[in-house]
Parts: structure tokens; sequence; C-alpha cells
């Protein structure tokens, strides 16, 4: 069946990309749509010289870098959140209305805070992320059955260890749906950062965008929006879709579709 829906999803994608050639060769949209040929071309010469492959480098350190700092700091803020009301009703409720603030309005903050540094890219990512976390953490150690941890006590269980091998482990599929989402959103802000902050330091996938755009080259913004599009399947169906698929079997719910 897994294979019947590869080559669905493979024969549906060449159509795609199939009909987007012809129509873009047939109505000579190279200024807004280029077509697919003139975008691998892109790819081809931007990863033989280097520029590429450098500024895929250059994006994922600063996107792990900000996203592990956000991890750090999302989930046990928000343990703390679902534990103590008065982190609730404090930080609790400014992750929620952050949450809704797009990623783009912490750029002027981080420049005016920190200048055009790596530091200002890393600020973006951080805010971008650890508010989801927060709150999928607070909801996922809310969610928990109560008797989970009243049977983990009559055995003998208190304190840290209830944390560690009940409260958490229960909580986990909510927080690693957090995690998803906070990746997600650490993309969208690191994007946004690099677009508008340009530091010597190294330059990025956003600031190719930025160049391309800048320069007229739709080819260069088409095949840069490629590449992040590739990176974040990468990620999902390496990282998060094994985790998940594990998290569905030990729980018993894995779907046989």
């Amino acid at each position: 069946m897994k294979r019947k829906h590869i080559i669905y999803s493979a024969s549906a994608f060449v159509l795609i990309v199939a009909l987007w050639e012809v129509l873009a060769r047939i109505f000579d949209l190279s200024l807004i749509l280029p077509p697919p040929s003139e975008v691998l071309h892109y790819l081809w010469n931007a990863t033989i010289d280097g520029t590429l492959p450098k500024a895929v480098w250059v994006t994922v350190k600063r996107l792990i870098t900000g996203y592990a700092i956000g991890l750090v700091i999302g989930i046990p803020v928000g343990m703390l959140c679902s534990r103590f009301s008065i982190f609730k009703g404090t930080i609790g409720l400014l992750a929620l209305g952050l949450q809704a603030l797009p990623s783009v309005c912490w750029v002027p903050l981080a420049i005016m805070w920190f200048g055009q540094t790596e530091a200002a890219m890393l600020f973006v990512v951080v805010m971008g992320t650890v508010w989801s976390l927060i709150l999928a953490t607070e909801h996922g150690v809310e969610s928990i059955p109560p008797i989970y941890v009243r049977a983990a006590r009559t055995m003998g269980s208190k304190g840290f260890h209830t944390w560690l091998y009940v409260i958490a482990p229960a909580a986990l599929p909510s927080i690693l749906s957090g995690m998803k989402q906070g990746w997600a959103f650490a993309w969208r802000s690191l994007m946004a950062a690099e677009i508008y902050v340009t530091i010597l330091t190294g330059f990025g996938l956003g600031q190719l965008l930025h160049y391309g755009r800048e320069l007229l080259e739709m080819n260069q913004v088409i095949g840069v929006m490629c590449v992040v599009i590739l990176i974040g399947l990468l990620v999902d169906k390496v990282m998060f879709s094994p985790i998940e698929s594990h998290l569905r079997k030990k729980w018993g719910i894995e779907n046989d579709r």
C-alpha cells in the first residue's frame, strides 16, 4: 500500500512539474514564473560554485542552534506553567498572546537590541519557537489523566521521579506536536530574519532569496524556496515521523491503512 501511495505521489508531482514547464514556455512566464528547467539550472550552478551548499549550512546551523535554545527554554517553562498558577497566569498568558505575533515583528527589535549580528538571528528564531513549545507542553501536562499520577504515587513515586517517568512520557505526544509546530515557526522566523538582517558572518538562504528578488532573478527565488521546502520535508520524514510512528505503536493507535 505504501508503494502504491509513493507511485501516485510521484506521478502527480511529475505531472505538475510537466504542466508547469509547458505553461511557462507557452506563455513566456520567465520573468514571473520561470520553468522548472531554468530553476534546476540555477540550482545546479549554485551547487557547483558552492553558493548554495554554503547558504544551506549557514541557515541550518542558525536554525538548529536557535531551535535547541527554544527547546531548552520552552519545555521546562511549559511544565512550570502547568504546575504553578503564578507561572500559568503570567508566562502562560504571555505565551498565548505572543504566539500569534508574526515572526517578522521580532526583526526590528532584534536589530535595535543586537545590531546586525548572529545574536539578532538567534533571538528571532528563539522568539518564534519558544512560545508554541510552552503552550504545547502546558497543554500536554494538563491533559494527562489524574489517575496516572495517583497510581504512580501509590507505588511510591514522588517529586522529580513522577515528573520524569510518568508526567513527561504521558505528555510526550503533545510536546512532540509543539516541537513540530516550533520547528515550522523557527523556519519562518529565520527566513524573515535573514531577509531583513544582512551580516558578513554568513549569507543564508534568506539572503539568497532577498538578492534574487533585488536582481529580478525569479529562478533563484523559486529555487531557494524549493530548497527550503525540501529541507522541511526531509526533517519531518527523518526526525519527526519516526518518533510519531513509535509513539503511535507504543500507545496502540497505529493506523493500519
